[in-house]
């Protein structure tokens, strides 16, 4: 039986290859997928073999403007309380027929849009379920959605079923609600499926690939704290900065982009923001990390406590001086219970398949209920 979807993601960073990694399988299986998003990512989603369609009615959007604090923060608590989501949601329904509707779970008027048409409505979570069902859902998100009434924990309690993809280890919660299936990491669409490596003394530092407010200099700061370690560096900068807008020491190559799963396969240590997406990346090839979260306002603190209480990081904070990023990639670097954690947590990582395990619930979700004699 073919299922038609309607998937509905916005663009940011780790958000991203979950929903394409998910839709790709359910593509993959030959069902019908859509994919609404803001028109930047019509090339990744075109590129992923999907259909795209873009945002009619919201408003322009993108990760990498550069801003100060305050209007950072506004910017993305416009963003996932927007009503004209919604309604972007609600025509694409109308225009065409659809079985399941998978919503980002911060897009939250798209989730109710879905639900008031009584589609069948799956909410995507990318990141860690203890984090969204606290900080994110309590914070200063969830009391103007409330006010908006877009409620986050009740609309994702509505829902036919909400996707966690994380590991079990990385979340806390004691008990996930009935409506909720952990289904483990989905990998960017293409990537080769991640495997244990002979470390090398060569480390990968990457902090996100959207804009995030002091950004540069903490990059700057890790070029210092490396300049003169025995050990190889390749930088990420991302959109948020240019490679040229900073000073790398001579151990350092410096690339906007480069597809993380094949610098992965090559270093024994990460240098990252807690991203969700890029951290279990790391951890699905053992590597241990050195975690700097670059906003207090998302889910980079939680994140990076989760790895950390596992065992499998060191975390700093932005203002860590060069001396101190130094001492902590010297430590990590090195042997010891640091780098059995993050093979134990590599080991659990790898042995899920987010996408299959996704796809497989959402074709079940349109299985015909038999009738009782």
């Amino acid at each position: 039986m073919m299922v038609s979807s309607l998937f509905v993601t916005w663009d940011g960073g780790g958000n991203v290859p979950p929903a394409l990694g998910i839709a790709a399988e359910l593509h993959r299986r030959g069902h019908a997928v859509r994919l609404l998003g803001h028109p930047r990512q019509r090339q990744a989603v075109e590129a992923a073999g999907l259909r795209f369609e873009p945002y009619r009615h919201a408003r322009a959007w993108s990760p990498v403007t550069r801003t100060t604090s305050p209007r950072w923060a506004v910017k993305y608590l416009n963003l996932f309380t927007e009503r004209a989501v919604g309604a972007d949601v609600a025509e694409s329904l109308r225009r065409e027929p659809t079985d399941v509707a998978v919503v980002d779970c911060m897009l939250l008027a798209g989730i109710k849009a879905a639900q008031d048409l009584d589609v069948r409505q799956v909410t995507l979570m990318h990141t860690l379920y203890h984090y969204l069902r606290g900080p994110w859902a309590r914070g200063p998100i969830g009391l103007v959605a409330r006010a908006k009434g877009i409620p986050p924990t009740r609309l994702w309690g509505r829902s036919v079923l909400s996707l966690v993809a994380t590991a079990p280890d990385l979340d806390e919660a004691a008990a996930l609600p009935a409506n909720a299936r952990i289904i483990g990491p989905v990998w960017p669409v293409g990537a080769p499926a991640p495997a244990p490596h002979a470390p090398q003394p060569r480390i990968l530092v990457s902090l996100s690939s959207i804009y995030y407010v002091g950004q540069q200099a903490v990059l700057q700061s890790i070029m210092e704290a490396v300049a003169g370690l025995a050990v190889q560096a390749v930088v990420t900068t991302g959109h948020g900065v240019r490679p040229d807008q900073i000073r790398p020491p001579a151990n350092v190559e410096v690339h906007q982009f480069l597809p993380h799963a094949s610098i992965l396969p090559t270093v024994s240590l990460v240098v990252g923001h807690a991203g969700h997406s890029t951290t279990v990346q790391a951890l699905a090839y053992d590597l241990p990390m050195v975690l700097i979260p670059m906003s207090s306002l998302g889910d980079q603190p939680a994140v990076a406590r989760a790895v950390a209480r596992q065992g499998a990081a060191t975390v700093l904070r932005r203002s860590a001086s060069a001396g101190d990023i130094r001492a902590a990639i010297e430590r990590m670097l090195g042997e010891g219970p640091h780098r059995a954690a993050a093979a134990r947590l590599g080991r659990q990582i790898r042995s899920a398949d987010g996408a299959t395990a996704a796809a497989d619930l959402i074709e079940r979700l349109t299985v015909p209920t038999p009738r009782r004699p």
